[in-house]
Parts: structure tokens; sequence; C-alpha cells
């Protein structure tokens, strides 16, 4: 259980798993919301504490695609963008988009470091099973975000091989790039290996959630390059939301839904980062235990209270507010939901 570093207090339940009449499982957490002056808008549990923000900050490390002018070298348009934020689900149109990726940058997917696995979408899990062909590391969540660091490491005119090792200069770029928008040092004392392989850093909360207000805000405090950058990211992303996840896909159907106003973006191990661009407000929450159900709970929740103004808004988030679990036999056994305290902390 995280405690706050400062009261020993621990992290407020967020999300509870209900089976039957009683409460089974209850999900601790804590979630920030920013302005785009940095100042904090909502906040639950201890905001300051270091996390690993996974693939929640595809956004950020993307940023490297135009500090090192990869970007405009390969013309690089918004579904490539979009690509290298993605987590996608390893449908037929992420595979071929990002094999028109890589082929923009004279590469294949032999050159991709990050891993083979079997699509995450379930029908194209079933329809590659069936073919009898083997996955490969274009069906990989983050091959999008991979065939962008290639990008770089073309950009750079270093070499591609070993491009996800901390000290190749792509990693040193990336690493560079992230440290400028958070405004934090990353250090190895606070570092490990995502499930893709790249480094993935430590930091405080509170600095993701500043990032995405700085990233939506086009902030001065950013190079005018981020700024514009950010900017470009995050409309990519917005509009191209079905490469970002896939079908059926939270992230897919809550940015389609809020119509070009909501980044958003999953990480594993519990973890959300997004914006609310019409307000410039960024945000960032993370599951203690890292249940990918109830962070999803939490998510949805947190978008109800400072964003869901329409019906149709609500009738999406509801869908994973409130997540009803079948056992074998396909009786409700129970549901997943976010806690009704959310609210209360705006």
């Amino acid at each position: 259980m995280m405690t706050n570093q400062a009261t020993g207090a621990a992290n407020p339940v967020l999300a509870e798993f209900v089976r039957g009449n009683m409460v089974e499982n209850r999900h601790r957490g804590a979630f920030c919301v920013v302005d785009q002056h940095g100042e904090i808008v909502a906040k639950a549990g201890d905001i300051s504490a270091l996390i690993y923000p996974r693939s929640a900050i595809k956004s950020l490390q993307a940023l490297a695609l135009f500090q090192s002018g990869a970007a405009e070298m390969f013309d690089l348009d918004d579904k490539d963008l979009a690509l290298a934020c993605a987590s996608h689900l390893g449908e037929e149109f992420h595979v071929a988009g990002v094999s028109r990726f890589l082929e923009k940058i004279g590469l294949t997917a032999a050159d991709l470091e990050c891993g083979a696995h079997l699509p995450t979408n379930k029908a194209a899990r079933k329809a590659l099973l069936a073919s009898g062909q083997q996955p490969s590391a274009l069906h990989n969540n983050c091959s999008g975000k991979h065939a962008g660091m290639l990008a770089v490491a073309k950009a750079l005119g270093v070499d591609t091989k070993g491009y996800i090792e901390s000290e190749h200069p792509v990693q040193v770029l990336v690493r560079e790039c992230v440290e400028r928008v958070l405004n934090v040092q990353l250090t190895p004392d606070h570092c490990g290996r995502d499930g893709c392989s790249i480094p993935t850093w430590g930091a405080p909360l509170i600095n993701f959630a500043q990032a995405f207000a700085k990233m939506s805000s086009g902030s001065n405090e950013l190079p005018t390059v981020y700024a514009n950058a950010g900017d470009r990211l995050f409309k990519a992303a917005a509009s191209n939301a079905e490469l970002v996840s896939g079908t059926g896909g939270f992230d897919t159907d809550a940015m389609n839904v809020f119509a070009g106003d909501l980044m958003l973006k999953i990480g594993a191990a519990g973890v959300f980062c997004g914006a609310l661009r019409g307000r410039n407000w960024g945000f960032a929450l993370k599951c203690d235990d890292g249940n990918m159900d109830a962070a999803h709970a939490i998510v949805a929740g947190l978008l109800s209270a400072i964003g869901g103004n329409s019906d149709e808004i609500e009738n999406v988030l509801k869908t994973m507010k409130v997540q009803v679990s079948k056992n074998w036999r396909g009786f409700e056994v129970g549901h997943m939901q976010s806690a009704s305290e959310i609210a209360s902390y705006f």
C-alpha cells in the first residue's frame, strides 16, 4: 500500500470491486489535475510520489521526432505521429500503418527491437492464428513508438542497432526531451526497463500532469519547437484515435466522443495521463496496485467529474465507471466501479 511520504497516510480508495452485496476489493491511488500555469485544480493522494509512467507518455517521448528533425526529414503525417503515440491493439490497419511508417524511413520490421506478441484485439488475434502466421514485431502494441525512435536514429545519423538502450543517442535525446517538459532530472536511481524494452524513468505524479498541461497549452515555458510539436502530436492523436488504441479501446472511444478536446493515453500498471485541451488542463493518475480495470474506472470517474458534460460522453464513460464481471456460465458476479468520492476532490 502506497502512503503519503509527508503524512504517512494511505492513498484514498478510488475504485472498488463489488461482489454480491459487499465490497470485495478496494483499490487505492492518486491523481492530479493542473491548469496551464501548473496550478493544482484537484488532487487525491500523494501526488509527489515517484511513478513509472510507462506508455502513458509516448507523446512526450515523441518530441524527439521534432527535436531531431525526423518529422520534417521524413515528412511524417498525422497518422505516423498518432502511431508514434500509440499502444495499439495489433489490428490490420495498425500493422499496415507501422509498415508504411517504416517504409518511409527505409527500414523494415526486422529493425524493430520491441519484440513480437499476438495482437491484443481478440478478432485480430483470432484471424492471425487462423491464418497460421506467427506474430511479428509489427503486432507489438509499441511498434509505432519504436518506428518513431528508429526515425530519430536515422535523422541523427547514428546506428539504429541498440536504439532501445539508455546510452544510445536516441534514448539520450528522448530522455532530454522528457526531462525538459517535466522540469525534472531523470536519474539512473529511478530507472527500469519497460515492457517494450526501452528505459522508463520515475518522476513525481504531479510533474506528468503539468507536462500534459504544458503540451496542451503550448506553454511559453517550453521551447518553441516543443510547444508546436505538442500541439501537433495531441491533435494527431485525438483525430486518429483508432490508431492510438483500436476497436473498442477506451482511449479510442473516449477521445472520439470528446471530439478532439481530449488527449488520453493509457500506461501499464495502472497509469493514465492526458489533457482536456479546451481548458488546457493536464492530468495524471496511478492506481497503487497496478490493476488496470481499477485504473480504467478511476480515469472514467475523473473524466466524468471534469469533462462529462453531455449524455453522449457519459454513455461512453459509464462503460468503464461501472464494469460488469461475468463468470464462465455467463452469470454477473460483480462489478468494478469508480469511487463516488472522486467528484468531491474538485
